[in-house]
């Protein structure tokens, strides 16, 4: 019994770790085509490109709602602060956002409508002040770029341990 579920943890750990190769792949190519110029987007197989733009869609949402919660958390404070408000956010800004620049022939207005827009759906759905939406903003700007980081560090170690030992990932 034992046996059977080392082997199953294992055979989950090695799609697991087949999947960070694929997106390393991805991330390698992407790299490189940017380098000669051509477009990422046809790294991915064209049966897929929907997929994996719903797919970006809803993870970049969810992680926008978490960074735009802990920023409100920080700023304005527990009581006002939920997890569906900062959902909402991200949602409505990032659809407005995107209907502004799709449809406003001017990027720097389409850019300051957005701008307005975000702090607008911050200050409304977390009951507060200009000053502290846009600390909100900034604050959440901060954030998103520090676990940005973190996370490119996290991988290019395991990239990095990866080439090193195979044996490396299978202890984690």
């Amino acid at each position: 019994m034992f046996l059977l579920y080392f082997f199953e943890i294992m055979a989950k750990r090695q799609v697991v770790r087949m999947i960070q190769t694929y997106l390393f792949q991805i991330m390698l190519h992407a790299v490189l085509s940017s380098i000669n110029g051509g477009p990422w987007w046809e790294i991915i197989p064209s049966g897929l490109r929907l997929i994996f733009t719903i797919v970006w869609f809803f993870v970049s949402l969810f992680v926008l709602a978490v960074v735009l919660y802990l920023a409100g958390l920080i700023v304005v404070g527990g009581k006002r602060t939920l997890f569906s408000d900062a959902f909402i956010i991200s949602l409505l800004g990032t659809v407005l956002s995107t209907i502004f620049f799709l449809f406003i022939p001017y990027n720097l207005l389409a850019l300051f409508l957005s701008v307005f827009i975000w702090l607008l759906l911050i200050k409304r759905l977390y009951k507060t002040r200009w000053l502290n939406a846009i600390a909100v903003g900034i604050l959440a700007m901060i954030i998103f770029l520090a676990l940005t980081l973190l996370l490119a560090l996290v991988f290019e170690i395991l990239f990095i341990f990866e080439r090193l030992s195979p044996f490396i990932i299978l202890m984690f």
